[in-house]
């Protein structure tokens, strides 16, 4: 190598150093402000925008986008999810966002002008896997492929409408669930009353029912397959299990309030009243508080596709491997 070559060979290193241990300095020393009240700079905000647009292009390549996303049903099953997960953070033709969403930084990006520039496989990809950084997370532990194809027929609609048109597309729906639920309750009133009196005149004392888990949402039935390890060390942080236990190999949060899982495959029982079997830890996962009345371990609403891959994750964590 020639003489010139080994100078600007170490003067790169030398730099590359000397930014590093800038870069530490400035973290260590607390200089760097991580308050959402201080937006990210200029320079930041490019950086991410383009790691953003190169990642989902890379990762959307081999996506199939369905040949009736642009079918009315589609768009109507699309709206009704919007509005259930989408217009709080992201807004709409004539709707602000709650004002929750209005400290999130960065800032939630307007999905009309999203659809208006995002293909829909990069649109598909975004709303099932989430974004780091952000505050958008991972729809596909809430809702199936089909769902989320929806919202995209949705969205792929939404740069055409006014404010008019958004807020009367709504409208048809409401009317039509008001009208069932007023049936119903008219129904269903005097039997249910009929019942509270009986119930209440037998048993005054009758004690509350324990609470039960939450419903997961509701989805179309989707195959279930046999758990994946794999699968369920993601689902692990979707679930924010790790806000709560030391999970080997899932990173999270430093201060927990759980025991550490390591080492759970080796146990012999669940939460000290169950045999350590992937079946009885799919049920503790699905609904502890049926298992085990009282336990701090919340009911998460855990989908079981969800449940069998944690559960397959959890029999990897031996202390013997």
């Amino acid at each position: 190598m020639s003489r010139w070559k080994r100078v600007a060979a170490w003067l790169v290193a030398a730099l590359a150093a000397s930014g590093a241990a800038l870069g530490a300095a400035v973290i260590y020393f607390g200089l760097y402000d991580v308050s959402a009240t201080g937006p990210h700079t200029v320079p930041v905000h490019a950086l991410l925008d383009v790691a953003l647009t190169r990642s989902v292009k890379v990762r959307s390549a081999d996506i199939d986008v369905p040949d009736d996303l642009d079918s009315p049903t589609r768009t109507q099953r699309g709206d009704a999810l919007f509005r259930a997960h989408c217009v709080q953070c992201h807004g709409a033709p004539g709707q602000a966002p709650e004002p929750y969403a209005l400290g999130l930084n960065p800032a939630p990006a307007s999905l009309v002008g999203s659809a208006r520039e995002r293909p829909a496989a990069e649109m598909f990809w975004i709303t099932r896997h989430g974004v780091k950084m952000t505050g958008m997370p991972a729809w596909q532990y809430r809702l199936t492929d089909d769902q989320i194809w929806d919202v995209v027929a949705f969205m792929r609609v939404l740069p055409t409408l006014s404010p008019e048109e958004y807020r009367d597309l709504a409208q048809p729906a409401a009317a039509a669930s008001g009208a069932s639920s007023g049936a119903s309750s008219d129904a269903s009133s005097g039997a249910s009353s009929g019942a509270s009196s009986a119930a209440s005149s037998s048993s005054p004392s009758a004690p509350a029912a324990a609470p039960s888990a939450p419903t997961p949402p509701s989805t179309p039935s989707e195959p279930l397959r046999v758990g994946d390890a794999m699968a369920g060390r993601d689902a692990l942080q979707q679930y924010l299990c790790v806000t709560c236990h030391a999970i080997p190999g899932v990173p999270g949060a430093r201060h927990h309030v759980g025991p550490s899982l390591a080492g759970m495959a080796d146990r012999s029982r669940i939460a000290g009243v169950l045999p350590n079997t992937p079946d009885n830890m799919r049920q503790w996962l699905m609904d502890p508080q049926r298992i085990k009345p009282g336990s701090a371990m919340p009911a998460l609403g855990l989908r079981e596709q969800d449940a069998r891959d944690i559960a397959a994750f959890l029999r990897t964590l031996s202390n013997f491997d």
